[in-house]
């Protein structure tokens, strides 16, 4: 079995509250965390209307299949997620 995590740190230009900081990146939950071998949470700058980080947990049991889960996840991210992405961290346990 094969863990990774994954940390996506996001830029919300012009964003001035926490309700339309929410509503930017809501729905992380109902993208990603339907998928039985992924965790998904807000992690980081919670209190920061501008700036938002996520992490991301996933098993797999190849590596192979594990980079692949999390390039799809990267991949999704950016297409669909309305801010910048700043910063992507992979750690592979």
């Amino acid at each position: 079995m094969h863990i990774g995590v994954m940390t996506l740190t996001f830029s919300l230009p012009g964003c001035g509250s926490l309700k339309e900081k929410r509503q930017r990146m809501g729905g992380m939950h109902e993208r990603f965390g339907r998928n039985p071998a992924v965790a998904v949470c807000e992690s980081g700058e919670l209190n920061r209307h501008d700036a938002s980080e996520w992490s991301f947990v996933v098993v797999a049991t190849s590596k192979r299949e594990l980079e692949s889960l999390l390039s799809q996840i990267e991949d999704k991210v950016q297409r669909t997620v309305e801010a910048r992405v700043m910063g992507v961290r992979r750690e592979l346990l």
